[in-house]
C-alpha cells in the first residue's frame, strides 16, 4: 500500500535555508514540500489545500514563528487544523519558551542544526499524528469463520487451540 503524500509547508527568513531545507525534505517522496515567502502566502494555500506539518523561524522579522503560529490556529477560514507546528530558533531563552507554549508551537529545533535532524523531526512528527489517528480509523474487526462441524461431517483440524505442524 502506498505511502500517503505528506504536505510540509517551509517559512523561514533566509531564502537559501529554506532552498536548503526544501530540497531535504522533497528527498522523501511521499512529501511535497511547499516553500513560502511570506505569511500571506502560507494562509491563502492554507485555506485552500491542507498541511501536515508547518516549518516557520523565530528569526524572521516580517513572519515570527510565534505571531505566525498564533494566526495560523486563530484563523477560522483554514479549513484543516490538524496539522503541526515545528519552529527554528537560534536560542531558546525562557520568553521564547513562553511564547511557544502560548503560540501552540509542537516544537523548537535550534539552529544550526543539520537539514536531516529536521528531516528525522519532521517524520517523527508525522508518525506520532498517524499512530494517534490510528484507532479512529481502525477496520472492523474480521467475521469469525463460522463452524460448519455441526452441520456436516467437516473437521477443523487446525484451530487456534492447536499449533499448525512444523513439517
Amino acid at each position: 500500500m502506498a505511502e500517503p503524500v505528506r504536505t510540509i509547508a517551509v517559512l523561514v527568513a533566509n531564502p537559501a535555508l529554506s532552498s536548503i531545507l526544501s530540497m531535504v525534505l522533497a528527498s522523501v517522496p511521499s512529501f511535497r514540500v511547499r516553500p513560502f515567502d511570506s505569511e500571506l502566502a502560507l494562509v491563502t494555500y492554507m485555506r485552500l489545500a491542507p498541511v501536515d506539518v508547518v516549518v516557520t523561524d523565530f528569526d524572521s522579522t516580517s513572519a515570527r514563528a510565534d505571531r505566525v503560529t498564533r494566526d495560523l490556529r486563530a484563523d477560522l477560514s483554514i479549513p484543516h487544523h490538524d496539522y503541526q507546528v515545528i519552529a527554528l530558533a537560534s536560542a531558546v531563552s525562557p520568553e521564547t519558551k513562553n511564547l511557544c507554549i502560548a503560540s501552540g508551537i509542537d516544537e523548537v529545533i535550534v539552529k544550526p542544526m543539520s537539514p536531516k535532524y529536521l528531516l528525522e523531526r519532521v517524520q517523527s512528527r508525522l508518525a506520532r499524528r498517524a499512530a494517534a489517528l490510528a484507532p479512529r480509523f481502525a477496520r472492523a474487526a474480521a467475521p469469525k469463520r463460522p463452524d460448519f462441524s455441526q452441520y456436516s461431517n467437516v473437521i477443523p483440524l487446525w484451530t487456534r487451540e492447536r499449533p499448525l505442524p512444523t513439517h
